[in-house]
């Protein structure tokens, strides 16, 4: 493989990225409510931090987890916010009822 070839390569994967971090979308989770993020998706893993009233976040893909009710009624959606950390689709605005990312692998 030539040097020509790797950059070529390294171009496209920052293209892609750059088009991946443009299309990302920031949710406002539900007003005057403090949210805590968990280590998986469901009530039963570990809280790694708790979002402040007013957060916005990314949701980069959602799963099925426990059932949760919070501000937007009761779902088992989990949104996948950073690595290794996901809440409850119940506290996020998201407009829909269902999933509005892709399914987390």
């Amino acid at each position: 493989m030539s040097v020509d070839r790797i950059e070529e390569v390294e171009g496209e994967a920052t293209k892609e990225a750059v088009a991946t971090a443009a299309a990302l979308h920031y949710y406002s989770i539900a007003p005057g409510t403090r949210v805590n993020v968990r280590s998986g998706p469901g009530t039963g893993y570990t809280i790694v931090r708790v979002l402040a009233e007013g957060s916005q976040v990314p949701i980069y893909c959602q799963t099925p987890g426990t059932n949760v009710s919070g501000y937007y009624g009761t779902t088992n959606i989990w949104d996948n916010i950073d690595d290794g950390q996901y809440i409850s689709d119940a506290y996020v605005n998201t407009g829909s009822d269902g999933y509005v990312r892709p399914r987390c692998s």
